[in-house]
């Protein structure tokens, strides 16, 4: 399944009855609305459990599967009451602290609502109470049948207000229900490194009803999953010292904010242009024309431009200080605490140094007002290239928004008139001009033209449209005018769908990125602990003059250790990966289904609409008599009459060669066998082997080309006037023109390609053949084909499951990676974690590349930002300077953390740059 990585099922259900992958199936389904996916439920036949996430309210769960026909129990019962517990942060601790018991924090069930631990049969429940206990809450065994009545937890904000610890860690990792409906998306400002996200996230779980909290730095967005009030989400979020608003029409939301990044950029420049000029000035001051040293001569001079230097820290970097002193107030610490520590112990050891100068030793008496106010100059000029650069990471989206056409030329009563699209309603007939976007989706009703749907579908060429063909907002009329009905209007359109897809793929966080999460929860702490261990060691060991070498060290830790390239490192790659496969048709659900798709090493096709073209269509003509076009014309003059999708392939092709129908008499379909009809007094037959030979007609000439036709996976259909064989037809489910291609490119990034088909062995075979699939397996169910994709999982594969979407998801649901091939609004939005918006096998080639690149991309960043912080702390600590005598300035120390937040975007900015291989190559062959 595609969530393996994010999260752990343990058996939660014993049930009765399911014998077979279609119970299995039954079971997922009717718990789907409580786990938000069916991708988070495994059905164990032979154990006869159900595997659940450990969030999962039991008792509701056994309900539905009974319900359902499958009578159910939880396998854990109510063990314990405990009091105190009030987060997920509570919840870990108290998991953790059963580990040992349980072999895993997973086998442990926490509800927090009815203050209960939930374990399985066999736990000793006294020893488990103890253990919870010391945890630090209490908590006492309960009775089978004793009644579960919940204790009154403690006031939230005792436990919120903590700071950041790696046991109050929030499980952030829940992955969202696929609803979008149960979600709140907020937008948060103050929000400035990886510490930031923790405490945010912690917040929002904090929150009665939220299952699932993300907080994404790259665009300063948090979702909240569950039955949350927003107004409680809001009022957490601020209560943690940051700013938020409820997100009510994203598409505004998104112009506000980049109308609020430009302004923001203007502001951070100025800022840094006052900041650095003082610090620059200062520095020169103190090089050229006077001395940092402070003497009677100049103390009343330095402490003018202590003051002046206050005043400019307090313009251009009061953001910093305002949200330390938040973080402080909440008992949290984030970047904004490590650099207003930092500066201000710089500023302040100065100001006592200018105004008391005796109580220092004279080797000591040095000022570094420049240095406060060129770290704070520096930062905010690292800040404002960072928020340039992540204004680019967003292009895909901002190129979709641009798709959409502002107005619609509607006719009503009879007359045109042009109304803004959000007034367009479902039955309006809409006129479209050569060159114009279509507003809505809908089905054209006169005219005919040639649609460009590249943008949305990544198809080069424009199409044919005509009346009846459906049609999709966004696209661009090319060529003639035409009339058509709106079907599909305002968020219904396949453009707003894939628009929603693609934001909500890009706030969504990879399991690789957690590991930055639990690292940051810690991080800011950590450093401060090391800043202080830092100063001690220069103060009682460090060469004279101590003081100066003990904060100038000090203040380099705190200033160089900013966690802000931790937090960018997943999102801002995640965001161009998930933008750059919506470029190539590929739809992305989740960050966790980019990653895992460059994992994959076996690809399952289905096969009609897969790797074919899903309907038939005439591959071969053979005569005897005449040429081909005469054979064509009486074949399709035969099955003028016929409704037969083979009668339908027949007569496209006369269509498409300009073979006339011929006028045929007595026209007859016979069952199991063909139609037959009569032409100048002769009959006209045409149908299988055994029939016509059974009316005594030689088919020995056509044996060869009836062989070739049956070898590719065609049916022969033999055609004779009178007692003479005409020829034979070859009618196939054609192999899509790029599939054999396709493949091609998968078994060069060294993934086994495997076919599942409903359809014989021999046409199975023709078919694995043709296209160069190397395994194949025929005649399966529907239903059945989950049970393949499972047995590849448990044989160590990492499996991908390609098909429609509904007949296959069942088997999509079960892959590692799902992926959907579809078109418009029909794009499988819930089976499968990656929709195919192309009917080609080069979307899941595609998006494979995509993924690698994307996760390499990561891995750079995250290397980029571990390396950073493991060699510039020791170094700021002063670790060179027993053997070269070097002490990092503070005022390098900025610039180096401004200088690594830059370095991460701008890495993850190469990412738009990335192109398939297949299309670079194209690219190079034109």
């Amino acid at each position: 399944m595609a969530e393996a990585e994010m999260e752990t099922l343990v058996p939660a259900l014993s049930i009765t009855g399911a014998s077979c992958q279609g119970c299995a199936k039954k079971i997922r389904a009717a718990l789907e609305p409580l786990t938000g996916s069916t991708e988070r439920v495994e059905v164990d036949l032979e154990k006869q459990t159900v595997a659940l996430p450990a969030d999962t309210d039991l008792s509701d769960a056994a309900q539905r599967v009974t319900d359902a026909g499958y009578p159910a129990e939880p396998l854990w019962q109510p063990a314990l009451s405990v009091s105190g517990a009030t987060c997920q942060g509570c919840a870990r601790k108290i998991r953790n602290a059963l580990e040992p018991l349980t072999g895993a924090p997973e086998r442990t069930h926490v509800d927090l609502e009815k203050q209960t631990v939930l374990l399985m049969p066999g736990i000793d429940r006294n020893d488990a109470a103890e253990r919870v206990t010391e945890a630090g809450y209490p908590a006492r065994p309960l009775n089978d049948e004793e009644p579960v009545e919940p204790e009154p937890p403690e006031p939230k904000t005792n436990k919120v207000h903590e700071t950041p610890g790696q046991d109050e860690t929030p499980e952030t990792d829940t992955p969202a229900p696929a609803s979008n409906d149960d979600q709140v998306q907020l937008s948060v400002t103050g929000a400035t490194c990886a510490s930031c996200v923790a405490t945010i996230e912690k917040a929002l779980m904090s929150v009665k009803g939220v299952t699932g909290a993300h907080m994404n730095l790259a665009d300063n967005t948090a979702t909240a999953t569950g039955d949350a009030d927003p107004d409680a989400l809001v009022q957490a979020v601020e209560s943690a010292g940051y700013g938020a608003s409820v997100i009510d029409d994203p598409d505004a939301a998104d112009e506000q904010k980049q109308a609020q990044d430009r302004k923001q950029y203007r502001d951070m420049m100025v800022k840094m242009a006052v900041s650095l000029g003082l610090g620059i000035g200062l520095m020169a001051y103190g090089m050229g024309f006077g001395s940092m040293m402070i003497s009677d001569a100049n103390q009343l001079t330095w402490i003018n431009l202590g003051i002046l230097t206050f005043a400019v820290m307090v313009v251009t970097g009061g953001h910093f200080y305002v949200g330390a002193a938040k973080a402080f107030r909440h008992h949290n610490a984030n970047m904004d605490t490590l650099i207003a520590l930092g500066t201000g112990t710089a500023w302040l050891y100065s100001m006592v140094v200018s105004l008391f100068p005796d109580v220092i030793p004279g080797m000591a008496r040095h000022v570094y007002f420049e240095a406060s106010a060129m770290i704070i100059g520096l930062i905010n000029l690292g800040q404002a290239l960072e928020l340039r650069a992540k204004g680019k990471t967003s292009e895909a989206v901002r190129r979709l928004l641009d798709l959409r056409a502002k107005t619609a030329r509607v006719i009503r009563d009879g007359e045109e008139q042009d109304i803004p699209v959000e007034q367009v309603r479902k039955g309006d007939h809409i006129r479209v001009r050569p060159g114009e976007k279509l507003p809505v989706d809908g089905v054209i009703v006169d005219g005919s033209t040639r649609i460009d749907e590249g943008m949305l579908t990544g198809e080069p060429m424009p199409v044919t449209k005509a009346s009846g063909d459906e049609v999709s907002a966004g696209t661009l009329n090319t060529h003639g005018s035409i009339v058509y009905e709106a079907t599909r209007v305002g968020s219904e359109t396949a453009l707003a769908q894939i628009i929603r897809l693609v934001k909500k793929a890009q706030g969504s966080k990879p399991a690789i990125g957690r590991l930055a999460d639990r690292i940051s929860a810690v991080f800011v702490p950590s450093v401060m602990l090391i800043a202080v261990v830092t100063a001690l060691a220069w103060f009682n060991l460090g060469p004279d003059p101590r003081v100066v070498h003990m904060m100038v060290a000090a203040t380099t830790v705190l200033i160089i250790a900013c966690p802000c390239a931790l937090g960018l490192a997943t999102p801002m790659s995640v965001i161009v990966g998930v933008g750059k496969a919506a470029e190539y048709g590929a739809l992305i659900r989740q960050g966790d289904a980019l990653q895992t798709a460059g994992k994959l090493d076996l690809v399952i096709l289905d096969k009609t609409g897969t790797i074919t073209e899903g309907h038939p269509a005439v591959t071969q003509v053979h005569a005897t008599e005449g040429d081909e076009a005469e054979l064509l014309a009486l074949a399709a003059g035969l099955e003028q009459n016929s409704e037969h999708p083979l009668a339908e392939a027949i007569l496209e092709r006369a269509k498409s060669d300009g073979a006339a129908k011929r006028s045929v008499t007595g026209f007859e379909a016979l069952n199991g066998k063909g139609v037959q009809g009569e032409l100048d007094g002769e009959p006209l037959r045409l149908g299988n082997r055994r029939w016509l030979e059974s009316e005594g007609i030689d088919l020995s000439a056509l044996d060869e080309a009836a062989r070739t036709i049956t070898d590719e996976a065609g049916t022969p259909l033999f055609l004779s006037r009178g007692s003479r064989a005409q020829g034979v037809i070859g009618v196939a489910d054609a192999i899509k023109a790029d599939s054999e291609a396709a493949i091609r490119r998968l078994h060069d990034a060294g993934i086994r390609v495997m076919m599942v088909t409903g359809d014989v062995q021999a046409t199975a075979e023709a078919i694995a053949r043709k296209a160069g699939i190397d395994d194949i397996r025929a005649e399966v169910l529907p239903e059945d084909k989950a049970e393949i994709v499972e047995e590849m999982r448990r044989k160590g594969h990492t499996v991908a499951m390609v098909g429609d979407g509904i007949n296959d998801a069942p088997a999509l649901a079960a892959a590692d990676v799902g992926f959907a091939i579809g078109t418009g609004t029909d794009v499988a939005i819930e089976s499968a974690a990656i929709t195919l918006m192309r009917g080609s096998l080069h979307g899941v080639a595609d998006a494979i590349q995509i993924s690698r690149a994307t996760v390499r991309n990561i891995h750079q960043n995250l290397f980029g930002a571990f390396i950073y912080n493991t060699l510039g702390i020791p170094i700021a600590a002063g670790v060179l300077y027993p053997v070269w005598g070097v002490l990092m300035s503070p005022i390098l120390a900025g610039a180096a953390m401004s200088l690594s937040s830059v370095t991460v975007v701008t890495n993850a900015n190469r990412l738009r740059l990335f192109k398939p291989r297949h299309e670079s190559e194209t690219q190079e062959g034109n």
